[in-house]
């Protein structure tokens, strides 16, 4: 069974630890240089009331990491977030992706959020799959916008109203 935790600064660690690996190793974020756990600590709302962040658990231990964030600091946008959720290697398409995307929104929800926004690499097909499955829609294409590991990526952007 998969619980969440809220993230603490002792869970910065084995974020960073999850976090650079996607760096290093996939396009799912478009950071490319490894973050220190300064930067991680700016990275995440931690013990935020309207944007939480949490450990995703289950019996091996902590799986991965999901959280909420600001989606734009301008007032009009109070009514929407951003999501994330990152995942150890080889814990993917174990189902972990989805419980954490119900988990967010029923976060969202009690915070007074109504709209979430997915933000993903154009060729994360993992990714664009769980928001499909989780009832997510494309909402935009941002053509070449990003460039990681010498090549230009597309992003697609994904919204539900909750």
């Amino acid at each position: 069974m998969v619980e969440f935790v809220p993230v603490t600064r002792n869970d910065i660690g084995t974020i960073l630890a999850i976090y650079n690996y996607y760096i290093e190793n996939s396009t799912a974020t478009f950071h490319s240089i490894p973050l220190t756990a300064e930067d991680m600590e700016e990275f995440l709302f931690i013990s935020h009331p309207k944007y939480p962040s949490f450990m995703i658990v289950e019996e091996n231990g902590q799986v991965g990491y999901c959280f909420l964030t600001q989606y734009k600091k301008r007032q009009a946008y109070d009514r929407s977030a951003e999501l994330s959720i990152y995942l150890q290697p080889g814990f993917t398409r174990k189902g972990i992706g989805s419980a954490a995307l119900r988990h967010l929104e029923a976060a969202a929800k009690a915070s007074g959020i109504r709209m979430l926004v997915g933000t993903i690499c154009g060729e994360n097909h993992a990714s664009i799959q769980l928001m499909e499955k989780g009832g997510y829609s494309r909402c935009a294409l941002l053509k070449n916008i990003g460039e990681k590991f010498c090549k230009v990526m597309d992003v697609v952007m994904y919204q539900k109203e909750i």
